[in-house]
């Protein structure tokens, strides 16, 4: 990597917006490579024109121009929304939350057109203006509030999470120190991730911008676009990915061209399925542990290691209601659901989440575990168990199960075989696709509504 920030954040009164000489590559791909000044011209001119505004809701599929618009924003001071989805209920939504924010996006271009255009929008143009003379590196302000994120919904409306310049600058010094260490010098990344999301803002927008990490531009969804863009970079290659994208690749049989790494996060990988990647691609697989409230705060290779290890300066306080998070880019302690067993050296075991944890009929289990149960049994594809009512006196779980080939009776009978009776799914409903967002999480009133039929 040709360049990473690891100064003291909190101590600085402004933080570089990127680093890195600037002949070296942003974006790759398809086309030519982008070298950073050719980036900051076009930050500039972007930064000239973009409307008035107290916020940018960044709508831009492709990453680059996600990029550009997000540091043009910033240049003129304006914190980017990430909005949970482009779903347009949603984008409204956040128009209405923040009624001065203005949307900007790059529909008709580089991606499907929005299915409703928004009040107060931009469309960026087919080829990104450039002003005419090179604009030295900026500055940020260290305080400056860089990004406001959303929790994903899965227990509960989405929250928002207010992000510094200078919180990003110093956990993103550590994510690129983890990947250089992991993956080697010089890595170049292909994410299937949107940008909007957390986890794919720290890896494929902050290490580009602050890492010096070349990034592919476009974000790949099927396994056949995965591995063409893999075979658009060269090594040492990094896929960022999810639980669900990997399986479907591992799936496909696709061969893709050899790896340095491979990073999951968003749920839980099975070390099943982080053997037979790291078989396929050569790489090791990196599995990081966070939240769109604290960033990354730990990781594990996890087809070798069953516990994770915390990264510098990240104290964790169990809890009997979740975890403590206390990191130097935390303004305040963050509470997390994760219940955590702390481990010598630095390192935690997970052991599901506080709002997993059930009691029914004096017995107690975790939705973490019966969703395994379901998973494990032969012919099911994807599964979820969830409660649909937690306010009633008697709980019950029901499940969401992907099986082509079998009926409810069938999943039933299987079911039978492990789980307790109390535990057996009411209702079980057999979909075609469980209602994952582009993450690959489930949204609590998606699995609701998907529970009632609609």
């Amino acid at each position: 990597m040709s360049a990473i920030f690891t100064g003291p954040a909190a101590a600085a009164t402004s933080l570089p917006l990127v680093v890195g000489p600037l002949t070296r590559s942003v974006a790759i791909g398809d086309d030519d490579p982008i070298s950073l000044q050719r980036f900051l011209r076009q930050v500039q001119a972007l930064a000239e024109t973009l409307p008035a505004g107290s916020h940018c809701l960044n709508l831009c599929e492709n990453r680059y121009r996600f990029t550009v618009t997000l540091c043009a924003a910033l240049l003129r001071g304006q914190p980017t929304l990430l909005p949970p989805s482009r779903a347009p209920g949603v984008i409204l939504e956040m128009l209405e939350r923040y009624p001065e924010a203005h949307g900007v996006g790059d529909d008709g271009h580089c991606c499907a057109p929005l299915e409703r255009v928004p009040p107060r929008y931009t469309r960026l143009p087919a080829e990104l203006p450039e002003t005419a003379v090179d604009p030295s590196p900026p500055t940020i302000a260290a305080d400056q509030l860089a990004v406001i994120g959303f929790t994903s919904g899965s227990s509960g409306p989405p929250k928002p999470q207010l992000k510094s310049w200078a919180s990003f600058v110093r956990s993103t010094a550590l994510n690129a120190q983890l990947l250089s260490h992991i993956a080697g010098a010089d890595a170049q990344i292909v994410a299937t991730v949107p940008a909007q999301h957390m986890y794919g803002m720290e890896t494929s927008v902050l290490l580009p911008l602050l890492g010096g990490v070349p990034i592919h531009r476009g974000r790949p969804f099927f396994p056949a676009d995965i591995a063409a863009a893999l075979a658009q970079i060269d090594a040492p290659r990094v896929l960022v990915t999810t639980p669900v994208h990997l399986r479907a690749l591992m799936a496909s049989g696709i061969t893709i061209p050899p790896l340095a790494a491979i990073v999951s996060a968003t749920a839980p990988l099975l070390v099943e399925l982080a053997r037979a990647a790291e078989a396929a691609s050569g790489g090791r697989v990196l599995e990081l542990f966070g939240s769109t409230e604290t960033c990354v705060i730990g990781h594990r290779l996890t087809a070798q290691q069953d516990s994770w290890l915390a990264h510098p300066g990240v104290q964790i306080q169990p809890r009997p209601d979740g975890a403590l998070i206390q990191a130097e880019w935390l303004s305040a302690p963050v509470l997390l659901q994760d219940l955590i067993e702390l481990l010598p050296e630095g390192r935690f075991r997970l052991a599901g989440r506080a709002t997993d944890l059930l009691e029914i009929a004096g017995k107690r289990a975790s939705l973490g575990e019966l969703t395994r149960r379901v998973q494990a049994i032969a012919g099911v594809e994807d599964a979820v168990v969830f409660v649909p009512d937690r306010e009633g006196a008697v709980q019950r779980v029901a499940a969401l199960v992907v099986a082509p080939g079998l009926d409810e009776i069938a999943v039933m009978a299987a079911l039978r075989e492990v789980l307790d009776p109390v535990y057996l799914p009411r209702p079980l409903r057999l979909l075609p696709a469980l209602p994952r967002n582009a993450t690959g999480k489930l949204p609590r009133a998606a699995l609701l509504e998907a529970l009632r039929g609609g």
